[in-house]
């Protein structure tokens, strides 16, 4: 072989080299289901979203949950969005990864959301969530563009959502990220998470790939138009989801700590590889809608997009009917058990094993009467006797005060007698046998 030929063949090799590895990075970077477009998904916000990604196969690597919030209604007073601004949310991983993709959503929208720019970071160690736009600022190097399918500007239609195209992003576990969108045009209302315990910023105009946070001088306490942060994550094992009403959602807790239980919660399944999605809702009923106060659909309704549709989940935590019996006025507690057992056998469906908690202490609460003690005191029997969920968490021993079962323990109330302080999420965090939430054993069938 001459050495001419010889080179031909060597340059040949190093081709085909490249090729591989173009593949196999391409592989990293799609692995798992493919980004979504909005024409991907249902019309109906009542309907399943996001289908491409249900079941994703976690533990082989795919993509799993770090991040969530369940959409809770349109956001009053913006009937036409935000536009010409920048919304930076910022948010809490549970788990991290070496990729990351991002679900926008235009579920409660009224017209069609254009998203003009868009992007992930990391939130820079130096910020100072205190200050007036602090917390806005990017840790340098980790700025990253999001598109949608390789297009960097998208419209969603109303309700629909969207996920980006991934991205390659170093996300530690327990990290906060900011995500970030402008919207250059009016889009009709604005699909928010209203209670979210945590300070998110805007700007005027365009500064979506800002890494400072000077122009975000206007601090909210809002989600806006962000449903979920999934995180490649080759040793990952699933996702557990929570899904429950202000208790999960975390009211009451310090804001900007993350002290809500599935936050403790996550901390405590960090070394079993599992990420935590916090789908609470403040005020959310699991039999009736509360849209037009923020307390989003009932949880019968949202079961599929907020659960069933999200990343590598493998188990459901859930803790509703405290709002059906306060708010709904609900005297029948056969009516909140049938749902709950609704809830599990669609859980099953889905391969998914089932934790339910017990209702916690509310006679502390403005308005607690003895007719909703009789319905709490129906319901949590039936739970604790089985036959609704695969196991149980018991939420109301662990708060309860034992001079006064009816009442929440006065160490962990934070003043209202209905909602948990950081000591009482804690407490309910540590209730929770991890075993029940990564066993093996075979969902119950009801």
């Amino acid at each position: 072989m001459t050495r001419r030929h010889g080179y031909a063949l060597f340059g040949s090799l190093v081709g085909v080299v490249t090729l591989v590895c173009a593949a196999i990075f391409a592989g990293f970077t799609f692995l798992g289901p493919s980004p979504l477009r909005a024409t991907d998904q249902s019309k109906n916000p009542g309907e399943t979203h996001n289908r491409l990604s249900r079941a994703a196969p976690a533990a082989s690597g795919a993509w799993v949950g770090s991040w969530a919030a369940a959409p809770a209604g349109a956001e009053p007073g913006l009937p036409n969005g935000l536009p010409g601004r920048s919304i930076r949310n910022v948010v809490h991983t549970s788990i991290g990864g070496t990729g990351a993709r991002i679900t926008f959503s235009n579920r409660f929208g009224s017209a069609p959301l254009m998203i003009g720019h868009a992007s992930v970071a990391q939130q820079s160690q130096r910020s100072d969530p205190g200050s007036r736009s602090g917390g806005a600022q990017a840790l340098t190097g980790t700025m990253r563009r999001l598109t949608f399918g390789r297009h960097a500007v998208v419209t969603v239609a109303p309700g629909r959502q969207i996920v980006s195209d991934p991205v390659r992003l170093r996300v530690p576990d327990d990290s906060d990220l900011l995500v970030t969108l402008y919207t250059p045009v009016a889009g009709g209302s604005v699909t928010y998470h209203a209670h979210a315990q945590q300070t998110s910023y805007l700007a005027t105009g365009d500064r979506t790939e800002d890494a400072g946070g000077a122009a975000y001088t206007r601090p909210t306490t809002h989600w806006r138009y962000v449903t979920g942060v999934d995180v490649l994550n080759q040793r990952a094992r699933g996702a557990v989801v929570t899904f429950g009403d202000s208790i999960t959602d975390g009211q009451g807790s310090a804001q900007g700590r993350n002290h809500r239980w599935p936050d403790v919660l996550a901390d405590r399944l960090r070394e079993s590889r599992y990420g935590v999605l916090n789908e609470g809702i403040g005020g959310n009923q699991l039999l009736n809608d509360g849209l037009a106060r923020g307390a989003g659909q009932s949880g019968l309704a949202r079961f599929d997009s907020d659960v069933l549709d999200r990343a590598g989940v493998r188990t459901v935590v859930i803790d509703l009917g405290i709002n059906d019996i306060l708010r709904g006025q609900q005297r029948d507690p056969s009516r909140i058990t049938a749902g709950l057992r609704a809830l599990t056998r669609r859980a099953h469906a889905h391969g998914l094993r089932v934790v339910g908690s017990t209702l916690t202490p509310m006679g502390g609460h403005i308005g607690f009467d003895a007719g909703q003690r009789a319905v709490r005191d129906q319901v949590n029997a039936a739970i604790r006797a089985g036959g609704i969920f695969d196991s149980v968490v018991d939420f109301d021993k662990a708060l309860r005060d034992p001079y006064a079962p009816d009442r929440l323990a006065p160490r962990y109330d934070s003043g209202d007698g209905l909602h948990p302080n950081d000591a009482g999420y804690e407490a309910m965090a540590h209730t929770v046998d991890l075993a029940q939430l990564t066993g093996k054993a075979a969902a119950t069938q009801l």
